[in-house]
C-alpha cells in the first residue's frame, strides 16, 4: 500500500467509500426496491452539481468491538448541489452502513450541513433511511439527534425543510422529520413511529403490524404525519423538486417566479355553472382551483388527509400562490379539528415564506359532536383563526358558497385582515343556514302556527333574502365586490398585482402563544 502513489490512493480510497457498506450490501438494498443513497442524490440533483463533504469521516466508537469495523462517511452522505439550478444543501442516510444507524460523528455531518444551509439561506433536504442510534454508542447518539432536533427548529420558518422517508424511521429519529415542513414517505417500504410493534406488544398486549403502525398509509391518511404519499423512490424525488419550484429559497426572499403562457384575463365560463342550484347539493371545489390556476395545475400537499378542506400551491401569472379551500363533497366542507391543523399550519408555511394566500370559501360551520368537543375542536379551530389572523402576505378570499358562523370569521374574513374579499353571486354569509335560523328565531311563531310548515317555508325565504346573499355583506363593505365567477381568475391575477408591495406588521414580541 505504501508504494502507491497518493494520488492513487486517494482514488482508490474514494472509490472504495464509495460504495457504503460494499457491493453486497448494494445488492441487498435493490433486492428490497431500494435505491442507495447515492442513486437517490443523483436522481434529486442537477448532473454533476452535487459537491460532497465529509467523505472520510469515520466513528470513533471503542465498545463492543466497534472499532474494528469503519466505514468511510460513516453511514451518511453529505453536501450541497443544485436543483434546477438552485443551491440546496443535503444528507442521504446509507442503510447499507450500519443499517444507516446514527452515530455521534455522523451527526456531526448533518449538523455541519444544517448549519451551512442556514448561513447560506438556502433549502435543506433529508434522505431519511435508518435503523436509528447506533445503540453501541448510546448516549453520544442520542445526543446526536437532539443537536439535529435543535437546528431543526431553528431553522424553522428561516428555510424550508424538506424530509424524504425512503426506509425505516422509528423511535427518536422521527422527531426531525415531524419538524421539517414537509415530509415525503414512500408507500412500499418506508414507515415512522415512536415505538414498534414489538414493544407495543409487550406494552399493550397489541398485535400490530409495522405497516398498521406506522405506514404511509397511515400517516398519510390518519396522523397527517406525511404531507404526500409516492408509489416509488424516483416519484418521491421529482415530487420534491417539484415542491421546490414553489417555495423561495429562504424567508427573506421571494417565491421563484416562472414565465407563463397563460393569459391573465383567460375567462373561465364554466364557474358560472359550477355550483349546484340546490345550496345543499355538494360539488368539487377542485373544479374551481384548477382552471382558475396557469396551465391547470395545482400541487395538493396532504391530499389523503383530512379531506373536506383542500391545500396546495398553484401559480397565477407566474407568481406561486398557498391555496386554502373548503371541499364541499366531503362532510359538506365543514372545519373540523383534522381540518383546522392542517390548514393552519398551511397558512403558518406560506406566511413564513412569502407565499401569498387565495382562500376559497363554502364553509357551514364546524362539525358539532361530543366527540369533536371532547376532543378539543375550540383549541384547533382556532388555531387556523390564528394562523390567518397573525399572517402579513397577502391574503385574498373568494366566497364562494357558504360562509356561516364563526367559520365566516376562521376562513380569513376581512375582519380578520383579509386583504380583498370576492363573493360570486351564489355566496350566502350569515351567522347559520335559512333553516335553522328560522327555527330559532320564530320558534314561537311556529308554534302558534296552524300551519307551521308554511310558516316555517315563509319565514325561510324572507331570511334567505334579507341574508342567504352577499348584498348586506357587501353593504357593509365587509366585501369588496361581487364578481362573475368567470372572471375569477382575471381578478385574482389584478389582486396580486396591487399588492406585491403590501408591508404589514405584528406587534413587537417574542412569539405569539398559538393554542397548540
Amino acid at each position: 500500500m505504501d508504494s502507491i502513489k497518493p494520488l492513487d490512493k486517494l482514488r482508490l480510497r474514494k472509490q472504495k467509500a464509495q460504495l457504503g457498506g460494499g457491493e453486497k450490501r448494494i445488492a441487498e438494498q435493490h433486492e428490497k426496491g431500494k435505491l442507495t443513497a447515492r442513486e437517490r442524490i443523483a436522481l434529486l440533483v442537477d448532473p454533476d452539481s452535487f459537491e460532497e463533504f465529509d467523505l472520510f469521516v469515520r466513528h470513533q466508537c471503542h465498545n463492543f468491538g466497534m472499532e474494528n469495523t469503519v466505514f468511510d462517511g460513516d453511514g451518511v452522505v453529505t453536501g450541497s448541489a443544485t436543483i434546477n439550478g438552485r443551491v440546496v444543501y443535503l444528507f442521504a442516510q446509507d442503510f447499507t452502513v450500519f443499517g444507516g444507524s446514527l452515530s455521534k460523528t455522523y451527526a456531526e455531518k448533518i449538523c455541519k450541513i444544517m448549519d451551512m444551509a442556514l448561513k447560506n439561506g438556502c433549502p435543506l433536504i433529508g434522505l431519511n433511511d435508518s435503523g436509528g442510534a447506533r445503540i453501541q454508542e448510546g448516549v453520544d447518539a442520542l445526543a446526536g439527534y437532539a443537536e439535529i432536533f435543535w437546528r431543526n427548529v431553528m431553522a424553522s420558518g428561516v428555510i424550508p425543510q424538506i424530509s424524504a422517508i425512503l426506509g425505516p424511521c422509528a423511535g427518536g429519529a422521527v422527531y426531525s422529520p415531524a419538524i421539517t415542513d414537509f415530509v415525503f414517505m414512500e408507500k412500499h417500504n418506508s414507515y415512522m413511529f415512536v415505538t414498534g410493534p414489538k414493544v407495543v406488544k409487550t406494552v399493550l398486549n397489541e398485535t400490530v403490524t409495522t405497516e398498521h403502525l406506522g405506514g404511509a398509509q397511515i400517516h398519510a391518511s390518519k396522523s397527517g404525519v406525511a404531507h404526500f404519499m409516492t408509489d416509488s423512490e424516483e416519484e418521491t424525488l421529482l415530487l420534491i423538486k417539484k415542491l421546490l419550484s414553489y417555495i423561495p429559497n429562504n424567508n427573506m426572499e421571494d417565491p421563484p417566479v416562472l414565465p407563463s403562457g397563460d393569459p391573465i384575463s383567460r375567462l373561465i365560463p364554466e364557474l358560472d355553472e359550477v355550483i349546484p342550484e340546490n345550496p345543499t347539493k355538494p360539488y368539487d371545489i377542485l373544479d374551481v382551483i384548477y382552471p382558475i390556476m396557469d396551465d391547470g395545475e395545482f400541487l395538493q400537499v396532504m391530499g389523503n388527509f383530512a379531506q373536506n378542506i383542500v391545500v396546495g400551491f398553484g401559480r397565477l401569472n407566474g407568481y406561486s400562490v398557498g391555496v386554502v379551500a373548503n371541499q364541499p363533497k366531503v362532510l359538506a366542507g365543514v372545519l373540523d379539528i383534522d381540518a383546522s391543523i392542517k390548514a393552519a399550519r398551511f397558512v403558518r408555511f406560506c406566511d413564513a415564506f412569502n407565499i401569498p394566500l387565495v382562500v376559497f370559501e363554502d364553509v357551514p360551520g364546524f362539525l358539532p359532536g361530543t366527540s369533536q368537543e371532547h376532543n378539543g375542536i375550540i383549541r384547533n379551530g382556532a388555531k387556523l383563526l390564528y394562523a390567518f389572523a397573525e399572517a402579513t402576505v397577502p391574503k385574498i378570499t373568494v366566497i364562494i358558497r357558504k360562509a356561516y358562523g364563526g367559520a365566516y370569521c376562521v376562513m380569513n374574513s376581512r375582519h380578520m385582515r383579509a386583504d380583498l374579499v370576492y363573493a360570486w353571486p351564489t355566496a350566502e354569509i350569515a351567522v347559520m343556514g335559512p333553516k335553522s335560523a328560522v327555527e330559532v328565531i320564530f320558534r314561537k311563531e311556529v308554534k302558534a302556527s296552524d300551519n307551521p310548515k308554511q310558516v316555517l317555508n315563509e319565514r325561510e325565504e324572507e331570511y334567505r333574502d334579507l341574508f342567504a346573499n352577499p348584498y348586506r355583506a357587501a353593504e357593509r363593505g365587509y366585501i369588496d365586490d361581487i364578481i362573475e365567477p368567470a372572471t375569477t381568475r382575471f381578478r385574482l391575477v389584478r389582486a396580486l398585482e396591487m399588492l406585491a408591495n403590501k408591508k404589514d406588521t405584528i406587534p413587537p414580541r417574542k412569539h405569539g402563544n398559538i393554542p397548540l
